[in-house]
C-alpha cells in the first residue's frame, strides 16, 4: 500500500472571503460548493487539472489559525520553477498579502529549493516553492528550516 495526499481540508471563518483569496490570489478554481447556511464548504481544484479536489474549505472555524495548537503546521504548494514562484509573489502582492520574508528565500542555507511564505485571510501559514532554482538565495535562519518558524 502506498498512501498519497488526496486533498487538504482547511477550516475557515468566512467562506466567501477565503474563496476570493484562493481563487483570485492563488488561481484555484471552484469545483463545487454548499451554500446551506450552517454547512458551507467549497471544493477547489488546480487550474489545468482534472476535476479532482485539491483543497476543501470548510466554514467551521470560530477564530483565526493558532500556531500554539496541534494540527496543521503549514500548507506547502509546489510549482515547477522559481519564475512561477515569483509570478505568484506578484499576484499575492497585488492582492495585498504580507510576506513572512522578503522575496524568494532558500529552504535552508545553500539549498537549491525555496519559495515564498505568507498567510491566508484566517492566518493559515502557506508556502509556494520550487524544488530548484534558488541557489544563492538567502535563508532567514542558518540553523533551522525556513518553513519551520514563520
Amino acid at each position: 500500500m502506498a498512501l498519497r495526499t488526496g486533498h487538504v481540508g482547511l477550516n475557515v471563518t468566512d467562506l466567501d472571503r477565503s474563496l476570493a483569496f484562493y481563487q483570485v490570489a492563488l488561481g484555484f478554481r471552484l469545483l463545487g460548493e454548499s451554500k446551506e447556511e450552517d454547512r458551507r464548504y467549497a471544493f477547489l481544484g488546480a487550474e489545468g487539472e482534472d476535476d479532482r479536489p485539491v483543497l476543501t474549505l470548510w466554514q467551521q472555524a470560530q477564530g483565526s489559525y493558532d500556531t500554539t495548537r496541534a494540527g496543521l503546521h503549514h500548507l506547502a504548494l509546489e510549482v515547477d520553477s522559481v519564475e512561477q514562484v515569483r509570478a505568484y509573489e506578484s499576484s499575492l502582492r497585488a492582492y495585498g498579502v504580507e510576506f513572512a520574508y522578503e522575496g524568494v528565500v532558500a529552504h535552508r542555507e545553500g539549498s537549491a529549493s525555496g519559495g515564498i511564505f505568507f498567510h491566508d485571510p484566517d492566518g493559515t501559514r502557506l508556502e509556494i516553492y520550487a524544488p530548484s532554482g534558488t541557489d544563492g538565495a538567502p535563508a532567514p535562519s542558518a540553523t533551522a528550516p525556513t518553513c519551520g518558524f514563520f
